[in-house]
């Protein structure tokens, strides 16, 4: 089996000693991922234009996701993310999980990762 990874010049990547994404068996695995931004939504949006990309580059796009974890420092700040959510998986959403906890630094809100399916024949 080979093991393809997809760093994306993060800052935490070199620091901690991780990837953004790594293709393995069939599966793209995209570390947590946050983004820049003022509030949530915008963290929300940010991150998730991050692992498009890194999804894109393993060949798969949000339609192939098959599993999503969402981490939050405060869980009422989850709502207003949903519509963002629902626009981005449509009709293929993943099963889902949102776990209430302490980030990497106060200044992120919200944290995704993702687990995708690379098809067969790479999404264009």
């Amino acid at each position: 089996m080979s093991i393809r990874r997809i760093p994306s010049g993060g800052e935490f990547e070199n620091r901690i000693g991780y990837c953004r994404a790594v293709v393995a068996g069939g599966f793209v695995h995209v570390a947590g991922t946050v983004g820049q931004g003022d509030g949530v939504v915008d963290q929300c949006r940010a991150a998730l234009e991050i692992i498009g990309n890194a999804l894109n580059e393993a060949g798969a796009s949000f339609a192939d996701v098959v599993r999503v974890t969402y981490m939050l420092p405060e869980r009422t700040e989850f709502a207003p993310c949903w519509p963002i959510l629902s626009e981005t998986f449509g009709k293929n959403p993943p099963a889902a999980t949102m776990i209430e906890c302490g980030l990497i630094d106060p200044k992120y809100r919200i944290e995704i990762e993702v687990t995708a399916l690379v098809p067969e024949t790479p999404n264009t």
